[in-house]
C-alpha cells in the first residue's frame, strides 16, 4: 500500500519560503509529546508577559529563557548565513504543535512501539488583523505525501514518499519533517513549531487547576484507562491525558471522533482561561511557564521572549466566537486503506484557501464531529435555568464602558463538509456505541 515514488511537483507550493527539509539542530535530546495543545503553550507565553511586567526578579525571567533556548529545535535552513530577526508580530502567523508518542522519557504504562510517532498534529493560524483564528487538527492516520527528510539522530536521508500515514513523519526526520509535511499539505508557511511530551500534558493540566469537561454519557476505555461518569468532570493529571488519548471510548472509535472529543477539551480550556483568574494569577502562570520550559521543545524561531510576548498580545484580541476548531477534512472506510483517513481534497482546498485569505472560518449548523454533541442535549440534575436569571447576562453584555470590541461578522459562507466547532460553543464528548 505504500508507494515510495515521489509526488508530482506542485508549482503552487514553491513560494519564497525557507526550506524546512533540513536536519534539526538539537541542543539536547529529549522532548516528545502526546496529546497537548497550543493553548497551554499560549498560556505559558502569557506568563512571560506578566513576569516581565510584575517587577519579578530578573533572574527568574532569565532562567526561563535559558531553559527554553537550551531545549530548542532549529527548523530553518542551516544554509542561511544569517538567521532572520523576528520582531513584533504585526501580521498573520502559523504555529504547528506536535505531540509525539513513544519518546524516550515515556512511561512503560503507555506501551511500546517500534518508532516515535507524531500522534497529535495541530496547526494554529491567527489572522493578519488578529480578530480571528483557526485551529486545524490533522488526523494522525491521514494518508498523505511526505517530502525527503533527514533523520536527526542518524543523519540518514529518506526519499520522498506517497500514500503514507501522517504520523510516520516524525520517525523519518523529527519535528522538521512534520513541519515540512504539513506545510506541503496545507500550502501554508509554517515558521513556528513546538514539540510536547506526555509529561507536559499532565503537568500543564495540573498547573491550571484542572479542566472542566462535559460527557454526554459515561465513558470507559480500557485502552487509555479512562473511566468517567456522565456530566461535568474536572480532570487533571493522568486522567486528562487519558481523556485526550481515548479513541475507543468516544464516537465511532475513529481518530476523527477522538479529534472532536479533544475539541471539547480545547474549547473548555480556552473558556476557562478567559473566565477565571488564570491569566492574572502570577503564581499559576509562572508555574505554567516553568512546565513549558522543561517539557516543551520550541523551534528556535519561537524562543525569543519578544516573539512570545507579541504573539500573546495578538491572541488576546481574538474573540472565542471567531476561533474555529476544525478537523482536516477526511473520510474513513476506504478499502485500500482500512482504518486510515483519506483526505477530502475539495473541502481541504476551500478551507486552506480561506485561511490563506485570512477569512474567518464559518461552520454549518451540523458541523460537530461524531465524538461530541452540544451541551444542551445533556440532561442536568441541577437545572441551570433556575440560577441563570439571578445574574442576568443580558443587562451586563451591552455595557459600553468596558471597551470590548464586538466580534466581526463572518465574511464567508459556511464551508460545506467541514467538521468542528467554535471555542465559544459548549459541547460534550459522546461515548462510543
Amino acid at each position: 500500500m505504500t508507494d515510495s515514488n515521489p509526488p508530482a511537483p506542485a508549482a503552487s507550493r514553491r513560494r519564497d519560503r525557507r526550506s524546512l527539509y533540513a536536519t534539526p539542530r538539537h541542543s539536547r535530546h529529549g522532548g516528545g509529546s502526546a496529546t497537548a495543545f497550543i493553548f497551554k503553550l499560549i498560556a505559558a507565553a502569557l506568563a512571560v508577559v506578566l513576569v516581565s511586567g510584575a517587577s519579578i526578579a530578573v533572574v527568574r525571567v532569565w532562567s526561563l529563557g535559558t531553559a527554553i533556548n537550551n531545549n530548542a529545535i532549529d527548523i530553518s535552513n542551516p544554509d542561511d548565513s544569517t538567521p532572520p530577526q523576528i520582531g513584533a508580530i504585526t501580521g498573520s502567523f502559523n504555529i504547528l504543535v506536535v505531540g509525539v508518542d513513544n519518546d524516550e522519557e515515556q512511561s512503560e504504562a503507555f506501551g511500546e512501539r517500534d518508532a516515535t510517532l507524531n500522534d497529535v498534529n495541530i496547526l494554529l493560524h491567527v489572522s493578519e488583523d488578529h480578530t480571528s483564528a483557526t485551529v486545524v487538527s490533522l488526523p494522525r492516520d491521514l494518508i498523505t505525501a511526505q517530502p525527503a527528510c533527514t533523520d536527526p539522530e542518524s543523519g540518514e536521508t529518506s526519499s520522498a514518499q506517497r500514500n503514507v500515514s501522517l504520523n510516520t513523519a516524525f520517525a523519518r526526520g523529527g519535528l522538521t519533517c512534520v513541519v515540512s509535511t504539513v506545510a506541503d499539505l496545507t500550502d501554508l508557511e509554517i515558521d513556528y513549531a513546538a514539540q510536547m511530551s506526555f509529561n507536559a500534558v499532565v503537568q500543564m493540566t495540573d498547573a491550571v487547576g484542572g479542566v472542566s469537561v462535559c460527557l454526554a454519557e459515561p465513558i470507559e476505555d480500557d485502552y487509555s484507562g479512562l473511566d468517567l461518569p456522565a456530566g461535568t468532570n474536572v480532570i487533571s493529571g493522568q486522567t486528562a491525558l487519558a481523556f485526550l488519548r481515548t479513541r475507543h471510548g468516544v464516537g465511532d472509535g475513529s481518530d476523527l471522533s477522538r479529534i472532536s472529543s479533544q475539541q471539547v477539551y480545547m474549547s473548555a480550556l480556552l473558556r476557562q482561561l478567559q473566565s477565571d483568574e488564570t491569566l492574572t494569577n502570577f503564581t499559576r502562570l509562572y508555574r505554567l511557564a516553568n512546565v513549558a520550559a522543561t517539557n516543551v521543545r520550541l523551534s528556535t524561531s519561537l524562543t525569543s521572549i519578544d516573539t512570545m510576548v507579541s504573539m500573546a498580545q495578538s491572541l488576546s484580541t481574538v474573540d472565542l466566537s471567531t476561533m474555529a476548531l476544525v478537523q482536516y477534512p477526511g473520510t474513513t472506510g476506504d478499502p485500500d486503506f482500512p482504518g486510515k483517513v483519506m483526505p477530502d481534497e475539495d473541502v481541504a482546498e476551500e478551507l486552506f484557501a480561506a485561511i490563506a485569505a485570512d477569512e474567518p472560518i464559518t461552520l454549518g449548523e451540523d458541523s460537530l464531529g461524531s465524538g461530541s454533541v452540544l451541551d444542551g442535549s445533556v440532561p442536568t440534575e441541577e437545572p441551570v435555568a433556575t440560577e441563570t436569571p439571578v445574574a442576568p447576562v443580558a443587562t451586563e453584555a451591552p455595557t459600553a464602558t468596558d471597551g470590548a470590541t464586538p466580534a466581526p461578522e463572518p465574511t464567508s459562507a459556511a464551508i460545506e463538509g467541514l467538521t468542528g466547532q467554535t471555542a465559544a460553543q459548549q459541547t460534550c464528548s459522546a461515548a462510543s456505541g
